[in-house]
């Protein structure tokens, strides 16, 4: 079992950073791809980015792409979700997941996932 605890997020106004973190507990880290997807109010789950467990591999999502950026210390047992210039329509909760390929992320068929953690932009 692998379990997920995300953290970081909160309010914050347009143009503005944060940056979000996925601890994991349970089997080894550092053999499993990571990634992040967010739910927007109303509106269907979406793939934000993941990263493989050497960080070579790390797809992003169109949206956000030159925006955000995905990052994981091994050592430490996280990722990273590095958000920077934000905008209203990146208000969503915003969800860690886990697998053992990044493209089974990608596909959003991972079979770990956090309980989420909600970020709001304001305009």
């Amino acid at each position: 079992q692998v379990q997920l605890v995300e953290s970081g997020g909160g309010l914050v106004q347009a143009g503005g950073s944060l940056r979000l973190s996925c601890a994991a507990s349970g089997r080894t880290f550092g053999s499993y791809a990571m990634g992040w997807f967010r739910r927007p109010p109303g509106k269907d789950r979406e793939f934000v980015a993941a990263i493989g467990w050497s960080g070579s591999s790390t797809p992003l999502g169109e949206s956000v792409k030159g925006q955000f950026t995905i990052s994981r210390d091994n050592a430490k047992n996280t990722v990273y979700l590095e958000m920077n210039s934000l905008k209203p329509e990146d208000t969503a909760v915003y969800y860690c997941t886990a697998d053992t390929r990044v493209a089974t992320i990608v596909a959003g068929s991972s079979y770990y996932w956090g309980q989420g953690t909600q970020v709001t932009v304001s305009s």
